[in-house]
């Protein structure tokens, strides 16, 4: 089965930070996997419910810079805020993107795995593939 016929994400074995890859059928969709796959790196999501809503924007850029921009903001907020995505929406504006996310507390949460603390640009990967969207890229924890 292709991965265009669906959406998911996984971790993947990496020497020494933690490498995620995530698929969809479409650019917004291929970015809500990868918040969830970065999220799901370090956290036991499972039985958390979201207590919150948070919304930001992000300019028109290329797609990796897109992708940076979605991932930063999510160690931002857990590093400044203690929330955490735990449902993720992307819609494509006329200006950019609109990423909405339903949070919870970082203490609502199980912590299975280093947490992330930067997004590396080695090896980073976001763009058409297998008629959708992949995404590959390694978190340095």
């Amino acid at each position: 089965m292709g991965r265009a016929a669906a959406r998911g994400h996984r971790r993947v074995p990496h020497t020494a930070d933690v490498r995620i890859e995530a698929w969809a059928p479409d650019r917004e969709s291929c970015l809500a996997e990868a918040v969830a796959a970065l999220v799901e790196s370090f956290v036991d999501p499972a039985g958390a419910a979201p207590d919150a809503d948070a919304e930001f924007h992000l300019p028109p850029q290329d797609d990796p810079d897109l992708l940076v921009g979605v991932l930063d903001e999510v160690i931002f907020r857990l590093e400044t805020a203690g929330v955490l995505p735990l449902v993720t929406r992307v819609r494509a504006t006329d200006d950019g993107v609109t990423v909405r996310w339903r949070t919870a507390s970082t203490a609502a949460v199980e912590l299975v795995g280093a947490v992330p603390k930067a997004v590396s640009l080695q090896e980073l990967r976001f763009g058409p593939a297998d008629g959708g969207w992949a995404a590959a890229v390694t978190l340095d924890v």
